[in-house]
């Protein structure tokens, strides 16, 4: 996270989960950023305490009924956020951040999606924000142009294609740093790692760009 010009704070963490279902990535202010997850796990304690009740037989509790988990989403989670977003656009004090959200959806398919600061909103077998969309979206798409060609991947697949494209961006940004988070979302849960380490890397192509190294008149 940058303090104007200064990569001052190297451990911000930049994906949440929300109830087990979901990854919401956050690119853009940190501030904004820590309202929304403030915001989420109000979210996401309400959810929990509105479960539905059902009747259930086994049930030890005298009145014979036990808690329904929540119905939120990844789907439905987006809408609220992509209508959060608007929202805040229209009253002229836009969130500034772009969020990407990944579950399933109520049909138990995967769901990938992204909002920005205007409430601006779309789906795409791939996403990526800030740095990313310019340098890792052409990565992605070489292996998940479409959402045919993204089912196909295995899991071990598409961790690879990430991690690849974590480490073109690193070698293209001077303030990056070479550790990352990276989230496995499937129908078991939710996998987060958030102290990754590149690996492989290799720096034999710098020595083919102008200006690298040390010059000679």
């Amino acid at each position: 996270a940058s303090y104007g010009s200064l990569a001052r704070f190297t451990d911000v963490k930049r994906l949440r989960t929300f109830l087990d279902t979901t990854v919401i990535g956050f690119g853009g202010d940190v501030s904004d950023m820590q309202f929304l997850d403030r915001h989420l796990k109000e979210l996401a304690t309400d959810e929990s305490y509105e479960a539905e009740p059902t009747l259930d037989e086994d049930d030890d509790d005298s009145s014979g009924f036990s808690s329904k988990p929540g119905h939120l989403n990844a789907g439905n989670l987006f809408k609220y956020l992509q209508k959060l977003m608007y929202q805040r656009r229209n009253s002229f004090d836009p969130l500034w951040n772009q969020i990407l959200v990944a579950g399933f959806d109520s049909a138990s398919k995967p769901f990938l999606a992204s909002v920005d600061l205007r409430g601006t909103s779309f789906t795409s077998p791939s996403l990526a924000t800030g740095f990313g969309s310019a340098l890792a979206q052409p990565i992605m798409r070489k292996y998940a142009a479409t959402e045919e060609d993204a089912a196909k991947l295995t899991r071990e697949q598409a961790v690879e294609v990430v991690k690849e494209c974590m480490k073109v961006l690193f070698y293209r940004d001077a303030r990056s740093l070479d550790r990352y988070s990276i989230a496995v979302v499937s129908k078991d849960g939710i996998e987060l790692k958030e102290d990754e380490q590149l690996e492989k890397q290799s720096w034999a192509f710098a020595e083919r760009i102008k200006g690298y190294g040390t010059q000679t008149v």
